[in-house]
């Protein structure tokens, strides 16, 4: 495999295709540059032009990689095929959180992660509007504008907080009345995967669960928990996640191991 490019170097080519792509339309777009790839589900031009963007960037930045984006894939012009290959692949999500930035909500995000294999070996999520970025790569920790992230410490379920979505808080509200367990506190959902796990791995929030898990939206972001501590793994099965992993399961994050199952015995009994 080529060698790792410098992640520093890497946020800032993020920083450029943000600056000159996304920034710049942020609650100026025109009724043209907002679309749904299907019912409920927008694109801007925002969106596809950043992809475009920063597929240039990073492959000139990595000979021999490949660029996989979220844009691209819902075109059907590309295949996560490649993430199962023994070579380095891009994921990109040019902007998460679409609906917010189409609303000029200022919760979006700019997600990127490099895999070989299914595995994630480094990534980036950069928030536009404060231009700062949380960097991972495995084995070298969790970094937000240069300094450390470290996930929180709760010492029960009932001091833990984190985005549940109405069916899995009436889930936990009937286990813990079968005893198993308080419920957390719950938080609503951002909107924008990427701003929830910046929050996962400083502490911000505990625990979050999801259940559609295409690469653009997690890939990064579990690193960067993993890297600042925290565990998760896949719920059915309890497997760690891989970037090669979409359907047929939910990825659980909490602090540590023991949360883990405590909240797995809770949300999914």
């Amino acid at each position: 495999m080529p060698m790792m490019p410098d992640v520093a170097r890497i946020a800032e080519l993020i920083r450029e295709a943000v600056e000159a792509e996304v920034l710049p339309r942020f609650k100026k777009l025109a009724e043209g540059d907002i679309s749904e790839k299907k019912p409920g589900d927008l694109v801007t031009t925002a969106d596809i032009e950043a992809e475009v963007y920063l597929e240039r960037l990073l492959m000139d930045a990595l000979p021999g990689s490949l660029v996989i984006g979220e844009e691209a894939i819902s075109r059907q012009d590309k295949t996560l095929a490649p993430l199962e290959e023994d070579r380095p692949v891009w994921v990109v999500d040019p902007v998460d959180g679409t609906a917010n930035f189409a609303k000029g909500d200022s919760c979006f995000a700019t997600m990127v992660a490099l895999c070989r294999r299914g595995e994630v070996l480094a990534g980036w999520i950069h928030d536009p509007l404060s231009n700062k970025t949380a960097i991972a790569e495995v084995g070298s920790g969790a970094f937000y504008a240069g300094e450390p992230m470290r996930v929180g410490n709760p010492a029960s379920l009932a001091e833990m907080t984190g985005p549940m979505w109405k069916k899995l808080e009436k889930t936990s509200q009937e286990n813990a009345r079968k005893g198993l367990g308080d419920v957390p506190r719950k938080i609503g959902h951002y909107g924008c995967v990427g701003h929830e796990y910046i929050h996962l791995a400083d502490g911000h929030i505990d625990f979050a669960q999801y259940g559609l898990l295409q690469p653009w939206d997690h890939a990064a972001g579990v690193l960067l928990h993993r890297e600042a501590g925290g565990f998760s793994a896949l719920v059915n099965g309890e497997r760690q996640y891989r970037a090669v992993q979409t359907t047929g399961n939910r990825l659980l994050l909490a602090p540590n191991e023991e949360a883990w199952r405590q909240l797995t015995r809770l949300f999914n009994s």
